[in-house]
């Protein structure tokens, strides 16, 4: 039997991308909404309650009228808002963060899908602060840059004018309040006392992300070195299909001295860098923010919460 599923909020990027990846599986029947009536209460009220698993990709106050709108006990809610990031009635969709964080998914009927700048700094920074390593009360600052794609339709067609607006032909710097919407859960998902200055930065391609976080390791108590940091990564992922440890100081993984912002395009892959000079460092993370950033992320919970490989349908 065919695993029903509906997409709620379609038309937009992480919905559109959802959509496509499922219209390929052969185990999946996605449940059509008269386009009509895509904003008729009724009528998604009735897709969602027959569906096995419905997708949330909406903006908050709609994701969470949506959740609202679910009474059949036996639908799965994976939203791709922010709005229960940090709720803990819902799972968060990072499985590789911890077996408790993978048991989660597996068993809970509500699943948080996690922003893609939030993945990064996560999968980066959470096992330093589980091994005392970096001090839950370290105020750590990074920043990220990311193609046009994760601002959504307006800022797509921003970077898509012709002819290009001198304004968009460099990277941006944005958020500049130091209240970006992924800072709760990059605060609570790796277990720190206070979340991380982060600045985002926004340039003119349309997908790719890499979060870069500067570390002076000499602050730490432990004084740990470079290749300390890069075995805590190779230990922890070990196992992990969608996650790749990078060799520590390899030219080979750089393309002519540069970190392609791009290079895991079009997968569900998360690669971590460590570079460094003496006690300098920097923990890198890239992946692609439509793919682990978000739809392949929720697929990916899709699978798990429905006992199938986490693989399935995902390209590492």
């Amino acid at each position: 039997m065919k695993t029903k599923v509906f997409v709620d909020g379609q038309e937009g990027t992480t919905g559109l991308q959802i959509h496509e990846r499922l219209a390929l599986r052969a185990d999946i029947e996605v449940i059509a909404i008269d386009p009509a009536r895509r904003k008729d209460l009724a009528a998604r009220r009735a897709c969602l309650n027959v569906a096995d698993v419905a997708f949330l990709c909406l903006p908050d106050s709609a994701a969470i009228e949506s959740a609202a709108l679910v009474d059949n006990p036996q639908t799965c809610v994976i939203d791709a808002s922010t709005a229960h990031r940090i709720n803990p009635a819902w799972a968060y969709g990072v499985p590789e963060l911890a077996p408790a964080y993978r048991a989660g998914i597996r068993k809970s009927k509500r699943i948080a899908n996690p922003g893609c700048h939030a993945t990064a700094f996560a999968l980066a920074v959470r096992p330093f602060v589980q091994r005392k390593i970096i001090p839950a009360d370290h105020i750590l600052s990074c920043f990220s840059l990311t193609g046009y794609s994760g601002g959504g339709k307006k800022l797509i067609a921003a970077y898509r004018q012709a002819p290009l607006p001198a304004s968009l032909e460099s990277p941006r710097a944005y958020a500049l309040n130091l209240m970006h919407k992924h800072l709760p859960e990059m605060h609570v998902h790796t277990g720190l006392a206070s979340p991380p200055i982060f600045v985002p930065v926004v340039a003119n391609f349309y997908q790719g992300l890499v979060l870069t976080i500067p570390l002076n390791l000499a602050q730490f108590p432990s004084r740990p070195t470079p290749a300390a940091l890069h075995q805590i990564l190779t230990e922890t992922y070990a196992a992990e299909k969608f996650i790749r440890v990078l060799p520590l100081g390899d030219e080979s993984i750089l393309d002519g001295g540069y970190f392609d912002a791009q290079a895991c395009n079009g997968t569900n892959r998360c690669d971590l860098a460590v570079f460094a000079s003496g006690s300098r460092a920097v923990v890198m993370a890239r992946l692609d923010n439509l793919g682990k950033g978000a739809s392949g992320s929720a697929i990916q919970c899709m699978n798990l919460h429905l006992g199938l490989d986490e693989g399935t349908g995902l390209t590492v």
